[in-house]
């Protein structure tokens, strides 16, 4: 078999767990074929003698729905040894859209991420309205890493129900319906999942909660079974996982209409954390190549973490 690239004499961490190792790696069009000494010439050779090879770090977690749209290099992600960012997190982002309410969706992103709204007026093209249409967006760019989305809730809530859904009201069975539909419809196309946010530390830049903070039970649960007839597609919900005791915040919550307690929103038969994720979606975004790749900025500095979270797995 030709070898199109073999990196030499790299200490090899293969993210198993095993003691990391002296070996050469070789590759095959897009698949790695060989761990250890590889006596064939590769087209391409790297000797990686006293770095690091190691697979690509994945982040599960990142806002780049506007910059993926303007940028080929998504830094800080790709200066740092990511390979693969998943964006559409908190229920936030810009699609599906309609005119009017673009101004909406860039203040709910403002707000909630802290990126600056001229930044995102001036960078935005929206040559899109559907999730299928964004995603066409990002595939007719190139990218210095691999970029998957995700559906947002905000934006869809927005879609069925315009200013009500800004307003957070109650939706109708058939608004509730529209919305599963059209989160299966942007699974269906290549999205990696639904995501939505029920924590009041997410707000617009005018300080108004995220409009998806008080959905009810049977619009969540509605739109993940329309999501689970794909048999694909995983499910994230941003909480401010409190407990049934007061605590500070709570006189906050309950001007919101949100009660102290998280929203159970497992569907019968559906575990209530994860559902399958296919090996490779279908519109998964791949960056091309890294030929734009290089050292970047250091990520944006978190002063307030918290000293222990929830166990995640992806």
């Amino acid at each position: 078999m030709p070898l199109d690239l073999v990196i030499r004499s790299g200490t090899v961490i293969d993210g198993t767990g095993a003691a990391p190792r002296t070996a050469d790696v070789a590759i095959s069009g897009d698949r790695i074929v060989e761990i250890g000494s590889v006596g064939a010439k590769g087209q391409r050779e790297i000797d990686a003698d006293g770095a690091l090879v190691a697979p690509g770090f994945v982040d599960i977690h990142t806002h780049y729905d506007g910059q993926a749209t303007w940028d080929e290099r998504l830094q800080p992600s790709s200066g740092h040894g990511v390979t693969t960012v998943v964006s559409g997190n908190c229920g936030v982002g810009f699609a599906p859209v309609r005119p009017d309410d673009r101004e909406t969706l860039v203040e709910l992103m403002e707000g909630v991420e802290d990126l600056p709204g001229t930044v995102l007026h001036e960078g935005l093209s929206w040559a899109w309205e559907t999730v299928a249409d964004y995603l066409d967006a990002l595939e007719r760019r190139r990218y210095d890493i691999d970029v998957a989305a995700q559906v947002c809730h905000g934006p869809v809530r927005l879609y069925v129900m315009g200013q009500r859904g800004a307003d957070r009201e109650p939706a109708s069975p058939e608004e509730i319906k529209e919305m599963g539909r059209l989160a299966a419809e942007g699974i269906r196309a290549g999205a990696l999942g639904f995501t939505t946010s029920r924590t009041l530390n997410h707000r617009t830049s005018r300080g108004a909660p995220t409009p998806t903070l008080t959905a009810a039970r049977e619009e969540l649960v509605g739109i993940a079974r329309a999501i689970g007839e794909t048999g694909r597609g995983v499910l994230q919900v941003v909480s401010d996982f409190t407990g049934r005791r007061r605590r500070r915040g709570d006189a906050a919550r309950d001007d919101a209409g949100v009660g102290s307690a998280p929203l159970d929103v497992a569907a019968p038969g559906r575990p209530r954390s994860r559902l399958p994720l296919p090996a490779r979606p279908a519109r998964y975004r791949p960056g091309r190549g890294s030929r734009h790749a290089g050292p970047g900025g250091g990520p944006r500095r978190r002063d307030t973490a918290r000293p222990a979270g929830l166990h995640q797995s992806a």
